[in-house]
């Protein structure tokens, strides 16, 4: 094509690359993708069946010759090739093409604790998936812009971004990260932990997929759990007899079965507060908390923290959205 700069093709994408779903942003048009990081692979000939919700689907129900992979564990990523798979895919599937003249430019989010051998293996996942320009952001950064706070000026923010793999708690302030905690505890070993106490408690086996709706019906972060005493019927293979079995699993055990994690996540919320300077602290007095990430859902969350620190606590208005939405800004001001 005579005459066309060769940069006047291309897209730029904000990846959310999370533990347990990617969303991706394309600059202009919002969040385009929204499945979970699943790849389903043929181990006979190693080629790619499904990606995302289909993917997600075949979880503890594929034959031996298929295997349902969740290549991201703990916020990094735990196999590299299947993670470039999925990549490459979501990036294709957004709307990158591989002609000459086209530039893919990805600004990708990561868990604020990881090690550079870790945040090299993400940028190198997407150069190889066919990424131009990489650049990574952490993700409480990218969350607190998404929540839309005003990061910009001399103010204290907090947020505390809980995602599948890895909890992010930050103070920010003048465009930058204060002080920082993160924590690989999220959605995922809430799902493990009431695996565990269902074992336990129930002589029941179940799997990781039952385990989330548990979570999301009748989980609760506070001890009185949910209004109500919500209950669910909750199927699974019974210990003792082999056979399958339905059992009752209310708020309160739920809670009891959470309780551990989330423990561990208000702990290191005072932590981050008791590092914060006092002139931030301040301001936070003022502002409160900001949750955002999935994991915040869990009922109760919010109230917890709030008891816990008596100070405000609010979730952001899509607190699923919020790390992606947050690349989005970042795009604005980038390449």
């Amino acid at each position: 094509m005579k005459g066309v700069p060769p940069l006047m093709f291309g897209i730029d994408l904000g990846i959310d690359l999370g533990t347990a779903s990617v969303l991706v942003y394309v600059k202009g048009k919002g969040i385009v993708l929204h499945e979970p990081s699943v790849v389903a692979i043929d181990k006979m000939t190693n080629k790619r069946i499904a990606v995302g919700e289909e993917a997600r689907s075949m979880l503890g129900r594929t034959p031996g010759n298929i295997v349902a992979i969740r290549p991201m564990r703990d916020g990094v990523i735990a196999d590299y090739q299947t993670t470039e798979l999925m990549l490459k895919y979501f990036i294709d599937k957004a709307g990158a093409r591989r002609w000459p003249f086209f530039r893919t430019n990805v600004v990708v989010c990561i868990p604020s604790g990881v090690t550079e051998v870790e945040e090299r293996a993400v940028k190198q996942a997407a150069y190889q998936a066919g990424a131009k320009k990489v650049r990574v952001v952490e993700e409480p950064y990218a969350a607190a812009l998404g929540a839309g706070l005003d990061i910009s000026g001399a103010v204290g923010n907090m947020v505390v971004d809980i995602g599948g793999g890895t909890t992010d708690i930050a103070v920010l302030s003048l465009g930058g990260i204060v002080t920082k905690r993160s924590l690989r505890v999220g959605g995922d070993k809430f799902d493990e932990a009431i695996i565990r106490f269902v074992r336990r408690e129930h002589n029941l086996m179940i799997g990781e997929r039952t385990a989330e709706e548990i979570k999301i019906a009748v989980g609760a972060a506070i001890p009185e759990g949910r209004s109500g005493q919500a209950e669910i019927d909750v199927r699974g293979r019974d210990l003792i007899s082999g056979l399958p079995k339905t059992i009752h699993v209310n708020s309160q055990e739920c809670y009891q079965a959470l309780e551990e994690s989330i423990e561990a996540i208000v702990a290191a919320v005072k932590e981050v507060l008791e590092r914060t300077p006092p002139e931030l602290s301040a301001d936070i007095l003022n502002k409160g908390i900001m949750m955002t990430g999935g994991g915040s859902l869990v009922y109760g969350f919010d109230t917890r923290i709030s008891r816990e620190t008596e100070l405000p606590v609010s979730m952001a208005e899509d607190p699923i959205s919020c790390v992606a939405l947050g690349t989005g800004k970042v795009l604005e001001g980038s390449f």
